[in-house]
């Protein structure tokens, strides 16, 4: 239900454009006016329409979010897709709030009104809707199923079984709208009372790994080992969570424990431990060895590319990577990898044409958005900029992410304030979108607007003051400025209390530490961002601090690993020119 409901959204927002939906109208089909009077539901509904096909998103939106007001469910139902479709927050926050008025119990209404809600984080409506919505699975699920006239109709699946799809549906759903540390907590609120299966478990077990969580990743893989001590999901949630928590041995010997119970899938894990703690030469091993005994030649494969790809070795990533292209068996994926090998090993010319060849694809925008910065590198600003105008006057539906992704690559390439004139003009669109005011805040602070970019975090956090992205926006901010650092670890700190495995508030924390002059608390909290993260930047942190207390020697390896596995970081970059200049 949730896949059908979010192909209907996104394609809505192009399909209005292009003129493909009917528009509705007063009775006698008459022209209507741009501005309808305000309580009339027809005429504000046929101004809505007209707005769309107008290209008007934000009129349309308003007009359709006021018409919902005084509407059925069907005008509040298609309320709520538009508002969605254009990214128009307060709007759809209406026009959603109107339809599950309407019908409280509808699961495409509270679906989509717990997706707005996390948008807007208002955790609490979420959860509360999160909720029904799995009421009304359970009780739907557990009904019994009419009788079959005929032998050959499919046998339903067991109630649970199509409780927990439902539910792994809606979570990604929620997670294309929100961050995992919001969707965790509203998602935990409503389930966890009454979580008793392995299916749910396993679905917050995941929820709570993707949230840099991993105790709490580890209580639910527990609880869930509880029901079925052989799930390989729940054991692989526990591997990874030991991972998380720095705890090696656990995580190799869950892992194998894995393997004895499903040779296949479980070597395929344990390959996968082995990889996350930089154990390749092991898990490069480990899958040559499930080759050896049969296992599945395509997917290992693709696992050894990865592998090699991620641990720097870009010689035998790129050879893999051809031979899974040449095969038919990694598609596109594998070529946006051979483009990324171009990019890293100085072609970018060869990396411009590679991703070329992708401009239309299933991973057209990473392409696009790839090659424009390499475009910008080398001063093409006018056709860097066409590449993402072009595809999104074809996809209006992906407009949003295409001009975010346009203001960050030109404040990357030292543009900030063309970047913050193209955000202007999004929140005259999209009021209110956490997003663009999130990312204006970030490159306030890019384009030397410190004071600026700090007051703006500060604003969002007054209406999200639990928001760990903010609190470690604003914490590392402050920090990397050398202003205000007691508070800037407490912010960071609580930041942690939410998200306590991430790697950019582990990051943050030891930065903070850094400029707090504690090198032997930021060296030990840096090694573990970076164990956590294998980031440029926080390796350039590490190696700083490593640097400050004496260790150079440690540095410059910390240095050299990190180049070789991100060779195109420019934060490292930049560090490296500071303390190694003969180096460059």
């Amino acid at each position: 239900m949730i896949n059908r409901l979010r192909n209907l959204i996104l394609p809505l927002l192009c399909a209005t454009l292009i003129g493909a939906c009917a528009a509705h109208r007063p009775a006698g089909d008459q022209p209507v006016p741009s501005k309808a009077p305000a309580g009339d539901t027809v005429a504000l509904t046929a101004s809505a329409d007209a707005a769309l096909k107008r290209g008007d998103c934000r009129e349309a939106s308003e007009s359709y979010a006021k018409a919902a007001a005084g509407g059925d469910v069907q005008l509040a139902r298609r309320a709520t897709q538009v508002t969605m479709a254009c990214e128009h927050l307060p709007a759809a926050w209406q026009a959603a709030s109107r339809w599950r008025a309407l019908a409280p119990s509808d699961r495409e209404a509270n679906a989509l009104y717990a997706a707005i809600a996390l948008k807007l984080y208002r955790t609490a409506d979420a959860r509360v809707a999160i909720h029904e919505f799995w009421r009304v699975e359970e009780q739907t699920n557990a009904a019994p199923a009419p009788k079959a006239d005929s032998a050959a109709s499919p046998i339903p699946h067991h109630a649970e079984e199509r409780t927990a799809r439902s539910m792994t549906e809606l979570t990604a759903l929620l997670l294309e709208e929100s961050d995992a540390s919001a969707v965790l907590i509203a998602m935990s609120g409503a389930l966890e009372p009454s979580a008793n299966s392995t299916d749910t478990l396993t679905l917050l077990g995941e929820l709570a790994l993707a949230a840099y969580d991993g105790q709490r990743a580890t209580r639910y893989a527990q609880q869930a080992l509880q029901h079925d001590p052989q799930d390989i999901a729940a054991t692989r949630i526990l591997a990874r969570a030991y991972v998380m928590r720095g705890d090696a041995p656990q995580a190799l010997a869950t892992a194998r424990q894995a393997k004895i119970h499903d040779a296949q899938r479980g070597g395929m894990e344990l390959a996968e431990i082995l990889a996350s703690l930089d154990r390749s030469e092991e898990a490069h091993q480990e899958l040559e060895q499930l080759r050896a005994t049969g296992g599945p030649q395509a997917e290992i494969d693709r696992r050894l590319a990865l592998l090699a790809y991620n641990s720097g070795d870009y010689k035998e990533a790129k050879q893999r990577f051809s031979e899974l292209a040449s095969s038919g068996e990694g598609n596109e994926g594998a070529q946006l990898y051979l483009a990324d090998i171009a990019a890293r090993d100085g072609d970018p010319d060869g990396a411009i044409a590679a991703y070329r060849r992708l401009y239309d694809s299933s991973v057209a925008l990473s392409a696009r958005s790839r090659a424009a910065s390499l475009l910008l590198d080398r001063h093409s600003r006018t056709e860097a900029l066409a590449l993402l105008d072009d595809y999104a006057a074809d996809h209006p539906e992906d407009e949003l992410d295409l001009t975010l992704a346009k203001a960050r690559l030109l404040a990357d390439h030292g543009e900030a304030d063309a970047g913050l004139e193209i955000l202007s003009a999004e929140l005259v669109r999209h009021p209110q979108h956490p997003s663009i005011e999130y990312d204006r805040a970030v490159i306030l602070e890019q384009g030397g607007h410190v004071h600026e970019s700090v007051e703006a975090l500060e604003h969002l956090l007054e209406a999200r003051p639990d928001d760990p992205t903010l609190l470690n926006a604003l914490g590392y901010t402050l920090a990397d400025h050398s202003m205000e650092l007691p508070h800037a670890e407490t912010l960071i700190r609580r930041a942690l209390t939410v998200m306590p495995d991430s790697p950019a508030a582990l990051d943050s924390l030891g930065w903070v530490r850094f400029r707090s002059g504690d090198m032997k608390g930021a060296t030990s909290t840096l090694e573990r961002a970076y164990s956590l993260g294998h980031d440029g930047e926080i390796a350039a942190h590490w190696g700083e601090a490593l640097w400050s207390s004496g260790n150079k020697a440690e540095a410059r390896r910390v240095w050299a690993a990190a180049l070789a596995r991100e060779p195109d970081s420019k934060p490292l970059k930049a560090t490296l020119k500071r303390f190694l200049p003969d180096a460059q």
